[in-house]
């Protein structure tokens, strides 16, 4: 009986094994089918890259010039003695805004008020002296007609007469003369604006010799912005508006002028350009051009250095485009144009000049054409992409995010800008 048993067992465990065999053979069948499907399969495409592009179209533009300069007040007075005498009072507070005609000093006036005072007193006695010499002119008159004196003593009255006249007319003048100087003894402000420092203190003898400077009063509203522009500059601008290449920027020959301030910030308010100097200086070759600017606040003061963005003329049927979009190299300058179907080719452009981060494009470009801004790491030979409509930094920022490729790189930027990437 246990002989049986033996024989049984052992033909149950061949049995599971060969069942196990089995089953393992199977799977790796069934392994080898499934990898040789998925190695006969073809190998899924990889979506297109998004760029980010911009499309161009023909425009107008202002040319914008920006040259250095410096602020000057509009109006500068300097407060002079025009007497002599001894300081007594200063009647203003330094660094405060004056009206003209304010008084802002007082000198001794003693000495002046006794001038004008004699002089009164001479004009008096020569008014006596007219009233008795026109008194005997008109007695002889009758009396000479009578031969009752002689001519000679007649024509003596009359001359005595014209003689008082003048006497009275050179006291007259005398009297003001004196009363002029009499009332330049309290200095005024010439003009309306901010006064300065005091050069002077009270009890200090002015004007011996020359009429002493007691303080410098300017008008700082307006005020004017002193720049230069290249001699050639102007030559070539006046021939591009003579020839229509250029047009004017407003109707009017004033230019809009706008001033960017010591920290880089612009200054709110615009001004206007009044002239350009006639005579060109000969050391540097440089044209005196001079603007005016509102200056209500007192931001601007003298003597600042500043940026003057002047708008000179206008460039019709131009295009515009951002910096980053524009390679440039020794062989000229290149964008990368995206067309309907997703293919980017290079392509040559003439280029004007640039402001606010954008280039004026003057050939090279078609109505409609996009134009490669951002994703320029992304190209891959000659793959197809994906064209999105590119947003600025700022732009992004101001929405409460940026769109995608609205924040390129610094370091993508310069591979952008190599020559290398150029010509992929």
């Amino acid at each position: 009986m246990a002989a049986i048993n033996n024989r049984v067992s052992k033909s149950i465990s061949a049995g599971a094994f060969r069942l196990v065999i089995v089953a393992v053979s199977a799977a790796m069948a069934l392994a080898a089918c499934g990898a040789n499907e998925q190695a006969a399969a073809p190998p899924r495409a990889m979506p297109a890259a998004e760029v980010g592009v911009v499309s161009v179209a023909p425009r107008t533009f202002g040319l914008i010039t920006e040259l250095p300069g410096r602020l000057e007040a509009s109006r500068v007075a300097q407060v002079r003695a025009r007497v002599a005498g001894i300081l007594e009072k200063r009647l203003f507070r330094e660094g405060s805004d004056v009206k003209a005609g304010q008084l802002l000093f007082e000198i001794d006036s003693a000495p002046y008020r006794a001038a004008a005072a004699s002089a009164a007193a001479s004009l008096a006695r020569a008014q006596a002296n007219l009233t008795q010499a026109a008194a005997l002119a008109e007695r002889y008159q009758p009396l000479v007609k009578a031969n009752a004196i002689s001519k000679q003593e007649y024509v003596s009255a009359v001359a005595a007469h014209k003689l008082a006249e003048a006497d009275v007319a050179a006291a007259r003048a005398a009297v003001q003369t004196a009363q002029i100087n009499l009332g330049y003894a309290s200095v005024s402000s010439p003009i309306s604006g901010r006064i300065g420092r005091t050069l002077v203190t009270e009890g200090a003898l002015m004007g011996q010799g020359e009429a002493t400077q007691l303080a410098l009063v300017q008008q700082i509203d307006p005020m004017y912005v002193n720049f230069t522009q290249s001699s050639g500059e102007l030559l070539n601008l006046r021939k591009a508006l003579a020839s229509g290449r250029l047009k004017r920027a407003s109707a009017v020959k004033s230019a809009a002028v706008r001033v960017v301030l010591e920290d880089g910030s612009e200054y709110a308010e615009a001004g206007k350009l009044l002239f350009a100097d006639l005579s060109v200086e000969p050391t540097s070759g440089q044209v005196m051009l001079r603007a005016e600017l509102p200056n209500p606040d007192g931001v601007l003061l003298p003597g600042m250095y500043v940026r003057v963005r002047l708008e000179q003329a206008q460039a019709q049927d131009v295009m515009q485009l951002p910096q980053q979009a524009v390679t440039r190299s020794a062989t000229g300058d290149s964008v990368m144009v995206v067309s309907a179907e997703g293919k980017v080719t290079p392509r040559q452009v003439k280029l004007g000049a640039a402001q606010d981060g954008q280039w004026i494009v003057l050939e090279g470009l078609q109505n409609g054409e996009q134009v490669m801004v951002d994703g320029f790491q992304k190209l891959r030979g000659g793959a197809p992409v994906k064209a999105v409509p590119w947003q600025s930094a700022t732009a992004g920022a101001g929405k409460g995010g940026s769109a995608p490729g609205a924040k390129p790189k610094a370091a993508e930027a310069a591979k952008v800008m190599s020559p290398a990437a150029a010509g992929k």
